[in-house]
């Protein structure tokens, strides 16, 4: 896995993205230009139509006049037809981008060790990128035209009558220039919103997801204040984006009528000194009451509203991709200046240790894994046992180095866990959860993903020995499609196909999380033993009894009364170990 920091998701993404696009991005800003013809010269024709047909006796000219705005409009509406499939080519492979950007810096912090809330990272790549699409797909539609529309009004208006232009122009720019320090207000307010929003989704999705485990301990009081207390900041949130929208669309309101009341002020002056026609007043007008006013309200509008939202959700997800990197695997400590990073190391030999390692998930928690001392030199094979919620799929994941102790040692092969070159960690290590992965390719790909240049003498002999070759035979050979293209697999086959993978890879270290759980007892027993032959060290999360009865050594997370030792010592020291035998004998469980 590269190491490589995520790409920020900010302008340079835009610039790279439109480089890319450039033939839809010139496509758009043509078509654009000839849709903004009616706007252009509307002002134009309606004074030609009054000046040099209706006021001069010609109503024939007039109506001349007055049709060709006709077909302007009707010019324009066919520009907007050819114009929005050219939009599409824009906005939804922008949106492929950032999908592509935000599962990318989520996967790249998750391997750094990064801490982060699944909800939070929901948001990011349903909510926060649909609203990118969204809001950048209205603005090319809205702003995009508003602003063509209000540059071409005043560029027509200035073909019209140049003084009218440099009459109504100031007021135009003293409201987009009053309008700016009230969208960077807007900007913050909507930030503090987003932020609300995620730590709202990130609340709410860690209590639904335990709602039984807060039930059973008498929790819901607390984790229902906590919960309200994110809802009223998320409400504050939302009150306080709408008062200053409200605040800046009333602005933009009165300060888009200063530039018709300047030219009706100015207006018998200028007809009086011969400045100006009743025509070309008449034009200046319709350019200003159905051109630069509503454009000018509008598009302040969408940009205070969209385009400040656009550019609020781009900073949090561009903030995202970059925060929270620890450096350190799992956020032991924070990340070291590049010039004083340490360099890399390579582990002697595939043995695992652990001093005083404490976990929790994160601040405040009570820990998951609390004081855990073990050894598990190379080669061995430990299988570890105890309640649920214990801290068995923890252990493996710190024991992987996806994540790191809170306090404590973890060395591997005697290199701090914090200094491991990730490349040898990424060979030397395989961890196979309960819920194996079947990727959609060939038996094959699938088998060999992890050892892409195996000969298949090898991946056969690896699937004879784990007890996946019968079902590599029933499939149809190396050559049969698996996943979306194959047969339906049950959720036991799915896992032969994972333990296949794993012992044909070239990890020295196995982690086996449940991940014989659907199979029958003889069959996990099978592929244990594969493992264990193969002279692997082995960690195995138990599913049944019998896998620690037949382990040389087995750890029973317990809290405080945590041990390890042979199952027969066991028996004798601790007393849940005891019971869990006792359980499955008296059940007759094999």
């Amino acid at each position: 896995m590269s190491e490589a920091a995520p790409r920020p998701i900010d302008r340079h993404l835009f610039a790279g993205f439109l480089r890319r696009h450039r033939g839809a991005a010139v496509a758009v800003a043509g078509w654009s230009l000839l849709e903004a013809v009616p706007a252009l010269a509307s002002g134009l024709l309606v004074a030609a139509a009054l000046d040099r047909g209706f006021l001069a006796g010609r109503p024939a000219e007039g109506f001349f006049w007055i049709g060709l705005l006709g077909a302007a409009m009707v010019f324009r509406a066919l520009m907007t037809r050819t114009l929005t499939p050219w939009l599409g080519r824009i906005v939804e492979p922008l949106r492929d981008d950032l999908v592509t950007a935000v599962a990318s810096g989520a996967v790249q912090r998750a391997a750094a060790g990064a801490r982060d809330t699944a909800g939070a990272g929901v948001a990011r790549l349903t909510v926060q990128v649909e609203t990118v699409r969204s809001l950048v797909s209205a603005l090319l539609r809205s702003a995009r035209q508003l602003g063509v529309s209000l540059l071409m009004a005043f560029v027509g208006l200035a073909a019209l009558s140049a003084p009218v232009a440099a009459l109504t122009l100031p007021p135009v720019l003293l409201t987009l220039l009053l309008c700016v320090p009230r969208l960077r207000v807007l900007a913050r307010r909507q930030r503090r919103q987003l932020r609300a929003e995620e730590r709202l989704t990130g609340v709410a999705g860690e209590t639904f997801d335990g709602i039984r485990d807060v039930v059973a301990c008498g929790a819901r009081d607390r984790v229902a204040d906590e919960l309200s207390a994110r809802i009223t900041d998320h409400r504050d949130a939302v009150r306080a984006v709408a008062r200053t929208a409200s605040a800046n669309t009333l602005l933009v309101s009165l300060g888009s009528h200063l530039p018709l009341l300047v030219l009706l002020l100015s207006a018998p002056r200028l007809l009086d000194s011969g400045a100006l026609s009743v025509g070309e007043l008449l034009g200046a007008t319709s350019y200003l009451v159905s051109g630069v006013a509503p454009a000018l309200r509008s598009l302040v509008a969408v940009l205070g509203s969209w385009g400040v939202q656009l550019a609020t959700v781009l900073r949090q997800l561009s903030r995202s991709t970059r925060e929270a990197r620890p450096g350190p695997p799992g956020g032991q400590g924070p990340a070291l200046p590049p010039r004083t990073r340490r360099t890399p190391l390579t582990p002697r030999s595939p043995d695992l240790s652990l001093v005083n390692v404490v976990y929790a998930y994160g601040p405040g928690a009570a820990p998951v894994i609390d004081g855990l001392s073990l050894d598990i030199p190379a080669g061995s094979h430990l299988t570890v046992v105890g309640p649920s919620g214990a801290g068995k799929s923890t252990l493996t994941t710190l024991l992987a180095g996806l994540a790191g102790p809170d306090s404590g040692r973890l060395t591997l092969g005697g290199v701090p866990a914090t200094e491991v070159d990730r490349a040898w960690l990424h060979r030397a290590v395989t961890l196979i959860p309960q819920e194996a992965y079947v990727f959609t390719g060939t038996v094959r790909d699938n088998l060999r993903y992890l050892r892409p240049q195996a000969r298949d003498t090898d991946i056969l002999a690896s699937a004879t020995s784990v007890g996946a070759r019968s079902l590599v035979d029933r499939l149809g050979g190396l050559d049969a499609p698996v996943g979306l293209d194959g047969p339906p697999l049950s959720s036991g086959e799915r896992q032969l196909v994972a333990l296949a993978r794993a012992h044909l890879s070239p990890a020295s270290i196995v982690l086996l999380d449940e991940a014989c759980c659907h199979l029958d007892p003889a069959a996990e027993e099978r592929a244990e033993r594969a493992f264990a032959d193969r002279g692997t060290t082995l960690v195995v999360v138990a599913h049944r009894i019998s896998s620690a009865l037949r382990a040389p050594r087995v750890l029973v997370l317990d809290g405080e009364r945590t041990a390890v030792g042979t199952p027969a010592q066991l028996l004798d020291s601790s007393p849940l170990y005891a019971d869990l035998v006792g359980h499955w004998v008296s059940a007759g469980t094999p």
